[in-house]
């Protein structure tokens, strides 16, 4: 019982390295989790529902995923392939386009949800500050 749990706790380690490495060496990131933290604020201050709730981690983990996944795979392809090849670079790519997909499918959602609570809620400030 032992041996199982500390091979879960070295698990747990080394997914919280690679989610470190993914946070200090991709730009993409930072974008992500900017995006992540606003959101989550505007969420909060919205005082959105359950299932707008739900909705929004799911597509949060969505995008995550997909950039850690498109970084394993261009680490992969930089491995198997230290050379510039047209291959390699078109794996690189077909990765990248999937969290690009991932983001703007989030960002679409993001608005769905958000967008007229939003403006709502800023209307009703602007009547606030009008009276």
């Amino acid at each position: 019982m032992f041996k199982f749990i500390h091979e879960r706790l070295v698990s747990f380690r080394n997914a919280i390295a690679g989610w470190w490495y993914v946070i200090r060496s991709q730009k993409n990131a930072w974008i992500h989790a900017v995006a992540t933290v606003v959101t989550i604020i505007v969420g909060f201050w919205l005082q959105l529902e359950t299932g707008d709730w739900a909705m929004i981690v799911i597509v949060i983990a969505m995008v995550w995923t997909a950039e850690f996944l498109n970084t394993a795979l261009e680490i992969v392809v930089d491995l198997a392939s230290p050379d510039l090849h047209p291959l390699a670079r078109v794996g690189k790519d077909v990765g990248a386009a999937g969290v690009l997909i991932a983001a703007v499918s989030a960002a679409i959602i993001g608005f769905l949800i958000l967008g007229q609570p939003l403006i709502n809620k800023i209307q009703q400030m602007i009547a606030a500050l009008g009276n």
